[in-house]
Formats: structure tokens, C-alpha cells, sequence
């Protein structure tokens, strides 16, 4: 048996993988906009024939993953490791990891030659500050391997 709870967070993972919000991913699959709001809610539990048209428009999707979080997402073509087998999420990269240099390393920020040498002030002074400071999504990780997305400057 499915358990809701998790589906639910599968689902929330596969909508923000995507970049889609629940209005746009009923329409796209094929569902009641109204289905999905009470399935996302806990109200309802997921039909077969609503998992069949996810892994149909979806297809990299794997059905053991959005059953029971068992293998991977997005589905790889080989078969899952018994560590994969017990995890949640566990994507493919989409691109290589760029190499670092010696002098480099894995946390220092890029700064265009002309603004490193101008300091980087604090806020509270009320001074100019080179980045872009601007939140674009913030991911909170549980230990259970699932995670929540926010984004500040979406209005609900």
C-alpha cells in the first residue's frame, strides 16, 4: 500500500523538478485541477489511473520511485544499487561538475577583477554591496532524504 504522506512528497518533488505549479501539472497530465488540490492536501489517495498518466506524460518518472520511494528520479536506465533502492531522491547530474584549480576552491565566489578590490561592506552600514543579493529559492534537507522548496518572492 501506498502511503499518502510520502507520495505527497514525491509529488512535490516532481512539481518542483519541473518548475510547474499544481494548475499546470493537471493540465498537463490530464486531471481535474480540483483532484490534485485534494490529493496534495492529504483529502484524497492517489488512483492508479492518476499514476499511469504521470508516468505517461512523464516518463523518466519510475514507478517503484513515486510508489514507495524506492530507485531513482528522474529514472535511470540502469538498474538501482541497494543504497538508491533505500534513498528518496537521488538525481543524475544534469551537467559534469566543472574541475576546480589548486588555487580554487569548492567555496569561493566568482568577483570580476574591477570589484575585487573594493571592499565588501555590511548591510547595517547602509553601503553598496556588489552582488546580487537577491533569494531565489531556499531548500530545507531532512535527514529522512525528502526536502522543502520556498520561494520568498512568490506570492501564495
Amino acid at each position: 500500500m501506498v502511503n499518502t504522506d510520502d507520495f505527497i512528497k514525491r509529488l512535490e518533488i516532481i512539481l518542483d523538478y519541473y518548475g510547474v505549479n499544481a494548475s499546470a501539472f493537471a493540465d498537463k497530465i490530464g486531471v481535474q485541477r480540483s483532484s490534485l488540490s485534494h490529493l496534495l492536501s492529504g483529502r484524497n489517495k492517489p488512483s492508479l489511473d492518476f499514476i499511469l498518466k504521470i508516468l505517461d506524460v512523464y516518463p523518466e518518472i519510475d514507478l517503484y520511485w513515486i510508489l514507495n520511494g524506492k530507485g531513482s528520479f528522474p529514472k535511470t536506465n540502469s538498474k538501482p544499487t541497494e543504497l538508491e533502492s533505500t534513498t528518496h531522491f537521488s538525481p543524475t547530474p544534469a551537467a559534469p561538475t566543472p574541475k576546480t584549480t589548486a588555487d580554487e576552491d569548492l567555496f569561493s565566489e566568482s568577483i570580476p577583477e574591477d570589484k575585487k578590490s573594493a571592499p565588501i561592506t555590511n548591510r547595517e552600514e547602509n553601503q553598496d554591496i556588489y552582488f546580487d543579493d537577491t533569494i531565489e529559492k531556499i531548500v530545507f534537507f531532512y535527514k529522512d532524504g525528502t526536502f522543502k522548496s520556498f520561494n520568498p518572492n512568490t506570492k501564495k
